[in-house]
């Protein structure tokens, strides 16, 4: 596995544990289809987020939140819809989080988590 995307996967990680203490289920991670994939889809208080995760090592080229441009908030509609319908979620609210976090893969420097994500 390349260093990038064990940077990637760490930062997943990280991600899927700040939301569990944050009172979030996880309901699936890495969630695939031909059409991409979703970092984190968790739960509280009947809302649904899919969350994208990215990780950086500084932030010399930006923050990694900068990352979600508006074609990959999109891709990331699409990605929920075709969730929703592959798993028969059809009720509740649904929304879109970023969380960027900057780390060596072994120390956070920081972690911020954008609710609802404006793309």
């Amino acid at each position: 596995m390349a260093h990038k995307d064990e940077l990637g996967r760490w930062g997943e990680r990280i991600a899927a544990d700040f939301l569990v203490t944050e009172g979030y289920d996880i309901v699936d991670r890495g969630w695939r289809c031909s059409r991409g994939e979703i970092d984190l889809i968790v739960r509280r208080g009947g809302q649904t987020a899919f969350v994208e995760v990215k990780t950086r090592r500084s932030v010399r080229y930006g923050h990694p939140l900068e990352a979600i441009t508006p074609a990959k908030f999109s891709r990331l509609r699409v990605l929920a819809g075709e969730w929703c319908r592959t798993n028969g979620h059809d009720t509740g609210l649904i929304r879109i989080d970023g969380i960027g976090i900057v780390g060596d893969g072994a120390h956070i420097e920081s972690l911020d988590h954008r609710v609802g994500v404006i793309g």
